[in-house]
């Protein structure tokens, strides 16, 4: 038997249709802030050959992107709110596309993860005034989290707006799609969980209310677009910027059942395996949710090829998303196919500008 024959046969290297998207696998480049946009948040030339090279994956997800102004918080991460970030993404898209791939956009708003050198003093809104353990790197320099301000109920509809209208420039740009962040302790995960989200107005509270505002936003960017190009992606157990529900299952389980009734393209879990640097100290819950969840899901975190296939074998997934193997491995595809050995990413280079660590990672020889 030829080397590469058993993996092409594996259930990872098979095609998957996502609603009108044929994908050619189902292995997903995960979505991974590498801070190489321009300092007003535009996309450029480099950012362009980055995603290039990666157009082998089934689907990729760029890094998060800022819908406003005000979801700032990251140095070097992109925008998609003005003139300027539409015709930056769009020399992205155009060169994935022209490469044979696929690419939707993440949407991304930091709630209390900012920090006020990133917003012109003003303090960061969040859900309530509750601040985050950890730092910000800042402009300025590495800061503590500073308590946020809470968000006055009248202030909701317009940060819904803004992710809708993110999602009509996303498509302007020419993206396959878009998908709505909630996971990683940003703003929508902040609403969601109760570690965070102290209100007690119809926005907090019972895991309805504390729902409402991942719904009303992923409803909204649905409208401005279409339900099939719409993914989410939340982390049930995710301890990232210091995140804690009470009662994950319960939360998680209520959102997942009511994203299942919108026709979206995907549920996206962020819920690493053991072992791995962003796992929480629970119990994994995605099988739970699979069952509740009728649409496509996707699951990441700590994933190999193997892990991966005998994932989907088992049903528990559709398709899974992988981070670093894609970041260090542009041609992580074929190298999966061939069975070749994988190259190892530098996390020294993760978020220094330039191409080093970025583009420059070796694909096979032809």
């Amino acid at each position: 038997m030829r080397e590469g024959d058993a993996m092409e046969q594996d259930k990872l290297l098979q095609p998957y249709d996502l609603g009108p998207l044929a994908l050619p696998n189902r292995m997903v480049m995960a979505p991974m802030t590498r801070g190489r946009a321009g300092v007003d948040g535009t996309p450029n030339d480099l950012m362009a050959r980055y995603y290039r090279q990666r157009a082998g994956a089934g689907l990729i997800v760029t890094e998060a992107t800022a819908v406003s102004r005000g979801g700032v918080g990251w140095l070097g991460a992109p925008g998609i709110y003005t003139g300027s970030h539409v015709a930056g993404w769009r020399q992205v898209t155009l060169a994935v596309h022209e490469a044979g791939g696929r690419i939707f956009l993440q949407l991304w708003h930091m709630g209390r993860a900012s920090h006020p050198d990133f917003l012109q003093g003003d303090l960061p809104v969040a859900p309530s005034a509750v601040a985050a353990e950890g730092f910000s790197h800042t402009p300025l320099g590495k800061k503590p989290y500073v308590v946020p301000r809470a968000m006055e109920s009248a202030e909701i509809p317009v940060i819904v707006g803004d992710y809708a209208a993110a999602a009509a420039k996303a498509r302007e740009a020419g993206f396959d799609g878009v998908e709505i962040h909630g996971a990683n302790g940003y703003l929508i995960d902040q609403f969601l969980r109760d570690g965070s989200n102290h209100r007690t107005d119809a926005y907090g509270g019972s895991i309805a209310n504390r729902a409402r505002f991942l719904l009303e936003v992923t409803e909204a960017v649905c409208g401005a677009w279409s339900p099939d190009r719409v993914g989410v992606r939340l982390s049930p157990t995710g301890v990232y910027n210091d995140m804690s529900d009470s009662d994950p299952p319960a939360t998680f389980g209520h959102a997942a059942e009511a994203l299942s009734r919108l026709g979206l393209a995907y549920l996206h879990l962020m819920e690493p395996l053991p072992g791995h640097p962003m796992a929480g100290t629970r119990e994994r819950i995605s099988p739970m949710l699979r069952k509740v969840y009728g649409g496509t899901l996707i699951i990441n975190g700590g994933f190999d090829a193997q892990l991966a296939s005998a994932a989907i074998e088992r049903g528990e997934a559709d398709l899974v998303a992988f981070g670093m193997p894609f970041l260090a491995n542009p041609d992580l595809v074929r190298r999966t196919r061939q069975g070749a050995p994988l190259n190892a990413p530098d996390y020294a280079t993760l978020y220094t500008p330039g191409p080093e660590g970025y583009v420059d990672y070796p694909s096979l020889e032809p």
